[in-house]
């Protein structure tokens, strides 16, 4: 009987990005804190990430991100307010985004490296134990949430679990791509991946979408790993070193995904989450209506 997966308990978000694909609206506000409907980004990610089970969030920062620690933290003067004008339904929805103690770690990326080498930052914290990896500009419309959805396959299976879904053919030179070896449902056994293959070679339409489950291995791959695609140090490259001694599995979840990193992408998840609220799917349908 195989061995039951290390427990699955911590993750890292990697915010040190400058957002370009969204200036200026990022020139002084993080990406990750851009508004979907009424809530940042990064709201969205924490509580997928808590969904799963995670009790220990690495945020990866830089320069700049300060706010990122703010907005988990007490904001004294507000909740004042807010408590002296009745408004407690706002001020428990605030309360119950704030960090419970030692369940959030930030440490800095000194220089822009890429995702690998963010990645890599965090390794003193995360320790020698699985971990989460969740690109913090993507929200997964899901139920229950993508990285769960992957926390409970590799409670089964173990190894290595990362989060696909299908692109069209002609963009799949924008991705890291996985090299599908065979399929069981939405599961599907790896025999590689490549980050943003040329055009016409990428080995599947399968693409690696900012949700990955790791073991501790990986920080040893990350520290050797030459530059990559766009010259930097790509996590995909090191993934694909570390499938040479262990397993890779590749799930792909049911959701639907909003990349908030691209321009139309973030207007298109306001308007898809805002029309499911039901406080506010009425009113957001009519003001959409009204402008095509």
């Amino acid at each position: 009987m195989p061995a039951t997966p290390a427990r699955l308990r911590k993750a890292v978000l990697p915010v040190a990005g400058l957002g370009t694909r969204v200036l200026p609206g990022t020139k002084t506000t993080p990406k990750e804190l851009l508004n979907v409907v009424d809530r940042p980004i990064l709201s969205y990610i924490v509580e997928e990430a808590r969904e799963a089970g995670i009790e220990h969030i690495v945020f990866v920062t830089g320069r700049a991100k300060q706010a990122i620690e703010d907005y988990f933290d007490h904001q004294i003067e507000l909740e004042a307010q807010l408590e002296a004008k009745g408004k407690t339904d706002i001020l428990e929805m605030m309360n119950g985004e704030l960090a419970t103690a030692g369940e959030m770690s930030f440490t800095r990326q000194m220089q822009p490296k890429g995702l690998g080498h963010a990645v890599w930052c965090a390794r003193d914290i995360i320790g020698d134990e699985p971990f989460a990896v969740i690109l913090p500009d993507v929200i997964v419309d899901s139920q229950p949430g993508a990285l769960k959805q992957l926390a409970d396959v590799y409670a089964e299976v173990g190894g290595n679990v990362i989060g696909v879904e299908q692109v069209p053919e002609a963009d799949t030179h924008k991705y890291g791509i996985v090299d599908p070896a065979e399929r069981d449902g939405r599961r599907i056994s790896m025999k590689g991946m490549v980050e943003k293959p040329p055009r016409g070679e990428a080995p599947s339409n399968l693409s690696i979408s900012g949700r990955y489950i790791l073991q501790p291995q990986i920080f040893d791959l990350l520290a050797t790993q030459g530059r990559g695609a766009g010259g930097e140090i790509q996590l995909t490259d090191a993934m694909a070193r570390l499938m040479q001694d262990q397993a890779f599995t590749a799930y792909e979840y049911e959701g639907v995904t909003h990349d908030c990193g691209d321009k139309i992408g973030l207007l298109r998840a306001n308007v898809a989450l805002a029309l499911k609220r039901p406080d506010l799917g009425e009113a957001a349908r009519e003001a959409i209506s009204a402008l095509l």
